[in-house]
């Protein structure tokens, strides 16, 4: 069974899918104090959860025709700038994509400056779907 419509805790972080295929991902969220801490910047969380977010739908959709799917098992997420409001960009682009694991590279950047706000990596393992 393949899953269509996002858990609970991504759709409450805003994040949503433009474009799928199975090497590259691009969506976008709009951000704001829903997203903030008490210092009314976004949430590194935010941009973690992106990060695995955008590369486990990438990893999972390259294999779901193989009755797979990825989980990510690694996730390193660098925050560049900090976030308050508008809308950011995500990129997500598989790096490696082999038998048994995923590597792919995931940017979030604001839409007005174009200034990159987080950039981050995560490593997916592939399992058979139950």
């Amino acid at each position: 069974m393949t899953r269509t419509e996002p858990s609970e805790f991504v759709a409450a972080t805003d994040f949503v899918v433009d474009e799928l295929n199975a090497v590259s991902l691009r969506g976008h969220v709009q951000l704001g104090t829903n997203h903030h801490t008490p210092w009314g910047v976004v949430h590194g969380g935010l941009f973690t959860t992106i990060v695995e977010s955008a590369a486990s739908i990438g990893a999972s959709f390259a294999v779901n025709e193989y009755g797979q799917f990825a989980v990510g098992v690694h996730n390193a997420t660098d925050f560049l700038r900090p976030g308050s409001s508008g809308l950011a960009l995500v990129e997500a682009t598989a790096l490696h994509q082999g038998r048994t694991q995923q590597l792919w590279e995931v940017i979030i950047t604001d839409d007005a400056s174009s200034k990159v706000l987080a950039r981050g990596q995560l490593r997916l393992l592939l399992n058979p779907r139950i």
